[in-house]
């Protein structure tokens, strides 16, 4: 009997912090991974792992990469969230090369083309949980990237049939995290005793085996076509809380002072950190029901369980 053939998938960004997990999960899920690297980035190797070199996402076209047969792209590679950069640039990278590449798959038959995008489409903060169907209301030039892509592609997909996936994920966090939650887990590893004790808002996370989860699930479900969706553990925690689970999670026991936050705002007035106390204490929750229905999904990793494995996978 011969042998079925592995549906394979292609998955830009694999290289990075989010993309690398996404591999391994799809690897281990017995899919042929398609790669598009960057010259100089190396992945491990696997039998159902093709590495092709690009210079630029612009260079992804039916010739330079087997795109006939796969059945989705998974598309994670981008400019990164990061300070000091135009929007122009974003445009180019987030926008304008995610809808070249959308279009060279729905040339080449794609059925599924499964797009990261950000919460910060919704906004950057709120007092009332996110929702998928919300109006979109981006404050920042990464985020209006992100948006500008996600309305290219339900036009792609309602001029050539290839359906469309959208996930907008929260902060993400794993072993090496970057960005600030990186930064709190060195914090939460030295327990000294700061005054974050008394932050009473309410923050959303998603754990990368979590998102890793949704995004394989959307290759094949029928139900995930031409949908966005949120993602998250489920579980939203303010900064304080997420500090304590983090410092047990060390084996320590937490000494954060109480200071009320309008305190700490002042501070950060008179400091000039402001849009760093603003992220500490603002709050940002997204209702994922919309995911959980249309998917029958559930977070399979708890946020306990996803802080454990981000410090036991980090070398924290």
């Amino acid at each position: 009997m011969t042998a079925q053939k592995k549906k394979s998938i292609l998955l830009t960004g694999a290289s990075g912090f989010i993309g690398h997990h996404v591999l391994a999960g799809l690897l281990s899920r017995h899919y042929a991974v398609i790669a598009p690297v960057r010259s100089g980035s190396v992945l491990a190797r696997h039998d159902d792992l093709t590495e092709v070199k690009i210079s630029e996402l612009q260079d992804i076209n039916s010739s330079s990469l087997p795109l006939d047969g796969c059945e989705a792209v998974i598309h994670l590679a981008g400019k990164a969230h990061v300070t000091g950069i135009e929007l122009d640039e974003f445009q180019r990278v987030n926008t304008d090369a995610t809808v070249h590449l959308a279009n060279e798959a729905a040339k080449s038959g794609v059925k599924r083309f499964i797009f990261i995008s950000s919460i910060g489409v919704n906004g950057i903060s709120n007092t009332t949980p996110f929702k998928a169907d919300d109006r979109p209301a981006p404050e920042e030039p990464y985020a209006v990237s992100k948006l500008a892509a996600e309305m290219a592609l339900k036009e792609i997909a309602r001029q050539t049939g290839m359906e469309v996936v959208i996930i907008r994920p929260p902060l993400v966090y794993g072993p090496d995290a970057p960005g600030n939650f990186g930064k709190l887990l060195k914090l939460a590893k030295k327990n000294l005793p700061l005054p974050l004790g008394a932050i009473d808002n309410k923050r959303s996370l998603v754990a990368l085996d979590n998102l890793v989860d949704l995004i394989c699930l959307c290759i094949t479900h029928p139900n995930a076509a031409n949908q966005t969706f949120l993602v998250s553990d489920g579980q939203d925690v303010s900064t304080t809380e997420l500090l304590k689970c983090m410092i047990r999670a060390h084996g320590k026991t937490p000494h954060l002072v109480p200071v009320p936050t309008s305190w700490l705002r002042l501070a950060a007035r008179l400091l000039g950190k402001q849009a760093i106390v603003d992220r500490l204490c603002g709050s940002l929750q997204v209702d994922i029901q919309h995911t959980r229905q249309t998917l029958n999904w559930q977070p399979p990793v708890t946020l306990e369980q996803g802080i454990r494995q981000a410090i036991g996978g980090s070398g924290q």
